[in-house]
């Protein structure tokens, strides 16, 4: 992949350093990951959107909507909200597998 772009700032089990040690280009949409902050952090360019705070799953439409073909993982210790579920190809959590592993399937 050329470009990741996770949600949050702050990432579970770094798994920001975990993707950029495998080569990936990691961007970050601030604050709320609302469509400017998607834009700003390049998701129309993006091949994967990692969601780590399943309180912004909201952000799974809006680049969605932005990037038809992204492909998007949800990559958290909270509950996915059940209308955010079907949007995203898998959801992860971290107390299951670590973020090494992660990285290494998805680069």
């Amino acid at each position: 992949f050329e470009r990741f772009c996770n949600v949050v700032g702050v990432t579970p089990d770094n798994v920001t350093e975990a993707l950029e040690e495998r080569g990936a280009d990691v961007a970050h949409a601030d604050g709320t990951a609302n469509r400017p902050a998607l834009e700003e952090a390049g998701i129309v360019d993006a091949d994967l959107l990692v969601v780590t705070d399943a309180g912004l799953a909201t952000a799974i439409t809006v680049a969605n909507d932005l990037n038809p073909d992204l492909r998007v993982v949800i990559y958290a210790h909270d509950s996915v909200p059940e209308a955010f579920k079907g949007q995203a190809g898998h959801i992860i959590d971290p107390e299951l597998l670590g973020s090494e592993t992660l990285a290494e399937e998805l680069v």
